[in-house]
């Protein structure tokens, strides 16, 4: 290459360049403006490049010089179609008449915002937070709570194993024996936790939900303190006029067992009616051994809910789905 043409090629890619630039349409965005620009330029500013070292040693400088003047073109080729950007936006006129965008404010879920209400209420009766992992061993998830060993939770089928001895925990019980472990009584403690099972996502289930549990150890502690505190606490969440009941039920972890209804209204247009919030019970003698706790000398009770639930219930949800839709219309009406 000589150095005519090489003067000759950097004329026509400034004039290529402004030529790109004034021809856009005024409302074209910066953005769209550099990327056209970019691929008009970028090939033919390398090729130019590269030629400066092909030249005579006598014509560099004059190359150089004139390309250095060919990007300092194009830049401010740029920079005049920036400023006429930026005028037609200031001059744009302001319409009084639009709505105003209000600003998005975040919130908590309704669950958390029910699991945080109950700690509340239970830390004001003595008890304190514990947490486990959710990742958890047989032994401690079904083991430790005296599961037999031919039970269908134990299947394959029935829960979600990670190997062969350790799966996602189906419940929060394994908090239980861990802190007995950990602490010696007397205990009180609330365990909040993400708990996992193979169930199907219908209006009343979904596979990996909140669960709420909490447990009570100590020298004489018995069935009354259990009703006592647990229809206290529905007095202070539901309201001092919510009935309450006991009925019994099995679990294999506590004996004797029992479920607690509340009288609620679902707000389905049906009026009061019973709705079970939790299952409950006198800690098994087997559980407290297999903790390590003299099961001679302390008793205890325990309890487990769903907050999901206990959200359905206080909202007046009918559908479980709904608070796992992530959908901000609905969401929205629990901003506080």
């Amino acid at each position: 290459m000589i150095i005519s043409d090489y003067l000759a090629q950097a004329d026509a890619l400034a004039q290529d360049c402004r030529a790109l630039l004034d021809g856009l349409e005024p409302g074209t965005r910066l953005d769209v403006a550099k990327g056209q620009l970019n691929a008009l330029k970028d090939q033919r500013l390398e090729a130019l490049q590269a030629a400066l070292r092909m030249l005579p040693a006598e014509d560099r400088r004059t190359a150089g010089t004139a390309f250095n003047a060919l990007k300092s073109s194009i830049q401010d080729a740029l920079d005049g179609f920036a400023a006429r950007v930026a005028a037609q936006g200031a001059g744009a006129p302001f319409d009084g008449s639009m709505p105003a965008r209000l600003p998005w404010r975040g919130s908590l879920h309704p669950v958390t915002l029910v699991i945080d209400e109950i700690c509340d209420i239970f830390r004001e009766l003595g008890f304190t937070v514990a947490l486990g992992p959710e990742a958890e061993t047989e032994w401690y998830n079904f083991g430790a709570l005296n599961f037999p060993p031919d039970h269908p939770a134990m299947e394959l089928h029935d829960t979600l194993y990670l190997g062969d001895d350790t799966l996602l925990r189906t419940h929060t019980s394994p908090v239980q024996v861990r802190t007995l472990q950990r602490f010696a009584p007397p205990v009180r403690v609330l365990a909040p936790g993400q708990v996992y099972r193979r169930d199907f996502f219908d209006a009343t289930h979904a596979p990996a939900f909140m669960q709420l549990e909490g447990l009570a150890v100590d020298e004489g502690v018995s069935f009354v303190d259990l009703k006592a505190t647990l229809a206290e606490f529905a007095r202070r969440f539901y309201g001092a006029t919510r009935r309450v009941r006991f009925g019994p039920s099995y679990f294999p972890f506590v004996e004797p067992g029992a479920q607690m209804d509340v009288e609620v209204d679902p707000g389905d247009g049906k009026g009061l009616r019973w709705v079970e919030i939790l299952g409950c019970g006198m800690v098994h003698p087997n559980v407290l051994e297999a903790a390590g706790v003299d099961s001679e000398r302390f008793t205890g009770w325990a309890f487990g809910m769903g907050p999901a639930r206990i959200a359905m219930s206080r909202y007046g949800v009918n559908d479980i789905r709904t608070l796992y839709d992530s959908d901000v219309r609905f969401l929205e009406q629990f901003v506080r």
